[in-house]
């Protein structure tokens, strides 16, 4: 597998921004997308300018990372969505998966 080179890993993402909160994709685009990029430029809150997604159970999930815990409870208090925890993220081919704590993993 290869590496674009300068762009941030997940790891080095996790590090930097480690308070995440993972917001449904719908209501991360278009017109609420671009209230959530001004609100958090007026705001200071220190996102990431990479974030990631994640899937549970067939929802597509935004995932916003921030540096500082009070910017990320500003967005949720704001915006909703749910902590994300770096280590729920999937492995390998399921990269993407987002295995929540307390819930049951399907075998298929």
């Amino acid at each position: 597998m290869s590496r674009r080179k300068g762009e941030l890993t997940p790891a080095a993402i996790d590090r930097g921004w480690p308070f995440q909160i993972a917001l449904l994709a719908e209501l991360s685009g278009g017109k609420a997308g671009a209230e959530q990029a001004e609100f958090r430029e007026k705001q200071k809150l220190m996102r990431c300018v990479r974030g990631h997604t994640v899937f549970h159970e067939d929802r597509h999930y935004n995932v916003h990372c921030f540096a500082t815990r009070a910017g990320a409870q500003a967005f949720l208090d704001r915006y909703g969505g749910e902590w994300f925890d770096p280590k729920e993220r999937g492995k390998g081919v399921n990269w993407n998966r987002w295995n929540k704590a307390g819930t049951v993993k399907s075998v298929s």
